[in-house]
Order: structure tokens, then C-alpha cells, then sequence
């Protein structure tokens, strides 16, 4: 039997039919202009068109993406952007350009996934920076592995910082301006991980003081996947995106001004085209992230209302994103309900909020990120809800 993605009984509609809280996707949600462009670029190498010398995307004037690098440059406050295949693509570039083997780079016990592996390719190893009791990275944890690293490698530096503004596994903000200053005190490049704000809230790299910022398209720019931004100062463009110098030894080919570490062009075609198409929304919506953090903090008062029930991290919590202990409430009920820990995925879905791993009632994230107000309120109804419905008791 034929397996068709777009049949009419089984097509994705979360959007459409859910209030969706997953954390990974409730910022990337599309705005209505990037799926009109998903479906006008949609066909593979439609932004080469007219692709003319000197044969490089950001060079591109029709569809305008040199425009639109430039204008992400101005943006964020740096002076050259490329659009990677994610954020991942990001730390990887920097890591290729920056490190060699058995170099230090220096990440945190809240570092993605996707940071080692950079790092690894390189083939540098990553030392971690602990965390205090609230999963929040101080800056004197910073300083003090630094120093660590150099009494081990006789006063030799680490090569690179790399570390996230907001965590993926707590949505707690970090005292990024600080973190970056004792990285510049010690003269160790830094790598701004903005997986979680760039495209949601406001930053400034100049400001920061960032050597590279790393954003996610599909995270947290109303755009599809794969996609994402690399963002750095003019200090360290020649090196990050160095051209190739590579000929044949028998043809005598050479490949002009293509970027070694981009392999090139990087993001084609509709994933790109979709990522501007939602640019201009994307840059207003960042001037009402205090709304957003207050739409948050509103959830957590409600939802800590419900016996045995609270957020994990930072007090006051200052992100969309955050991590909720149910493990004294929800998991209670699991361990008599004859659905386990389903029992919770299927009561929300039946209220037409998806997006929390089916399963999980110990604890899990999501992410309020764009919800109206009206939206809000109607989830932490629900949780509420759900909790009466298995006596639980609501504080006032």
C-alpha cells in the first residue's frame, strides 16, 4: 500500500484543531506568508532561478535574499549572517573554523546535544560549567573553569565558549551579558547560543558583546525546518566563512568565492524563502516579549495552584519555556489509572491541547510562546480541570 503523507483522513492539524504547547515547535509555528511561500518555492532548487555570477545564495538579488541577510545582520546587531540547516549547522561551522584537535571548548551540563557533537568533530572535547540549585549558570562557575582548564593545560586557554541565553531543558535565562564578559576577560571567543530567543525576544550582539550568535528558523523564527542563523562580527567573518582555495589536479577546477564551511550554499528554496516571508512579523513580535513572559507567569501562578504541582529553575521564571513537576500530582494518579501516564495526554487531547509527550506525567516542558491571552487562560483551566476530576485539591 502506497503511503501517502497528505491523505485527506490523516493530515497534520495541529494548528488547525489544537492549542499546541510542544516546546520545540510553538515558536517555529508558520505565519500564513511563509505558507504561501512554502507552496511558491516548494519546488527544489526554485530560489536558483536567478542565480548569476558569482554563484552564491547570498548573492542572489530575485528572490532579494542578499537583502534579507543584510537586513538579519542589522537586525541582530552583527555584521555578516548566513541561514544555516539549523542551529546544529551553526555550532559547527564555528567549531570547524575555531578548534583543532585535542583543544578545550567550553559548554555548560545544560549544553544541546548538537553542541558536542560539533565539538567532537572537531575533535576538541567539551568541559562542562555546573550550575547553581536553580539550573542557573553563574558567571564565577564560568570564570573558575577556565581557570581549571588552564592550570591542566599549563596556562593554555580554552579555544572557544559556547552557551545557551535560554536552556533547552529549563527555559531559564542566563546572565548571558555577564557570562560573556568573563569570557572576554580571559580572551576565549564566544559563541551565543539563541536557540530559545533569537526571533522571540530581543538581542543585540554588539551590546552583548558576542563573537557569533547561533539561531533556529524552525525553534523560534515562524519558520520551517531546517533552518537556522549564523550571525558573527566582521572580526572573525574571513574565518568562518572562509571561500575555498581547493583546484583539481586534473581538471584545474576551482570553485570561485563558495564557503568551505557552508559547503557552499547552505539553505534552498522554500525552507528559506518561508524563513523571510515571515521576517517582518518575526521583528515586530520580539517588541512584545515582556507580554509574552507575563502571559507565563500568569500559567505558572494557576497551575502551582493544583496540590503538589510547580515549575522547575529560576524564580520568577522569565521564559515562555518552561518544565513542570508533576511527579506529586499527575504521577500520582498515573499509578492507578488504567492508562498509566497516558491517562494526561488523553485528557488534554480531549480538550484539544496537544503537544506533551504522551507518557509523561513525572515531569515535562512546554511552551506558551504566542498563545493569546483568551488561550492562556483556557490551559491552566484545563489542568486545573483535570486535577478536580481525580480530587486533587486547588489551593486559592
Amino acid at each position: 500500500m502506497p503511503w501517502d503523507v497528505c491523505d485527506v483522513n490523516d493530515i497534520r492539524r495541529v494548528e488547525e484543531d489544537y492549542i499546541n504547547l510542544n516546546p520545540i515547535q510553538r515558536a517555529g509555528v508558520l505565519t500564513s506568508a511563509a505558507r504561501k511561500a512554502l507552496i511558491s518555492y516548494g519546488d527544489g532548487y526554485s530560489t536558483c532561478d536567478l542565480c548569476l555570477k558569482p554563484f552564491r545564495l547570498d548573492k542572489i538579488t530575485k528572490p532579494p535574499i542578499g537583502e534579507f541577510y543584510q537586513g538579519l545582520a542589522d537586525w541582530l546587531n552583527m555584521d555578516v549572517v548566513r541561514v544555516m540547516p539549523g542551529a546544529r549547522r551553526g555550532f559547527q561551522a564555528v567549531a570547524l573554523s575555531l578548534l583543532k584537535p585535542g583543544d578545550i571548548a567550553v559548554g555548560s551540563v545544560l549544553s544541546h546535544y548538537t553542541v558536542f557533537l560539533a565539538v567532537e568533530e572537531a575533535g576538541a572535547s567539551l568541559a562542562e560549567v555546573n550550575v547553581d540549585e536553580n539550573y542557573v549558570i553563574k558567571p564565577e562557575f564560568l570564570a573558575n573553569k577556565i581557570e581549571e582548564i588552564r592550570r591542566v593545560k599549563g596556562r593554555d586557554q580554552p579555544k572557544l565558549v559556547i552557551l545557551s541565553h535560554v536552556d533547552y531543558l529549563f527555559g531559564n535565562v542566563h546572565p548571558i551579558e555577564e557570562l560573556i564578559k568573563v569570557s572576554k576577560e580571559y580572551g576565549v571567543p564566544f559563541l551565543y547560543n539563541g536557540a530559545y530567543t533569537v526571533g522571540v525576544m530581543p538581542v543585540d550582539g554588539k551590546k552583548l558583546g558576542a563573537d557569533f550568535i547561533v539561531g533556529s528558523g524552525h525553534k523560534s523564527m515562524a519558520a520551517p525546518a531546517p533552518t537556522g542563523v549564523l550571525a558573527t562580527s566582521s572580526e572573525w567573518a574571513s574565518k568562518i566563512f572562509s571561500t575555498t582555495n581547493m583546484k583539481g589536479d586534473v581538471s584545474g577546477r576551482s570553485f570561485g568565492i563558495k564557503e568551505t564551511h557552508l559547503l557552499g550554499c547552505t539553505v534552498m528554496g522554500a525552507p528559506l524563502l518561508a524563513m523571510m516571508a515571515s521576517f517582518p512579523y518575526v521583528k515586530e513580535r520580539v517588541k512584545r516579549w515582556d507580554e509574552e513572559v507575563r502571559k507565563a507567569q500568569f500559567f505558572i501562578k494557576e497551575f502551582e495552584k493544583i496540590e503538589g504541582s510547580r515549575i522547575l529553575g529560576q524564580r520568577p521564571h522569565l521564559h515562555t519555556l518552561m518544565k513542570l513537576d508533576t511527579t506529586a500530582s499527575f504521577d500520582k494518579i498515573a499509578q492507578a489509572h488504567k492508562k498509566k501516564g497516558y491517562f494526561l495526554y488523553h485528557e488534554l487531547d480531549a480538550r484539544k491541547i496537544t503537544g506533551i509527550f504522551p507518557g509523561a506525567t513525572r515531569n515535562f516542558k512546554i511552551n506558551l510562546y504566542g498563545l493569546t491571552w483568551d488561550q492562556v487562560r483556557y490551559v491552566a483551566d484545563v489542568f486545573k480541570e483535570i486535577a478536580v476530576k481525580y480530587n486533587l485539591t486547588l489551593s486559592e
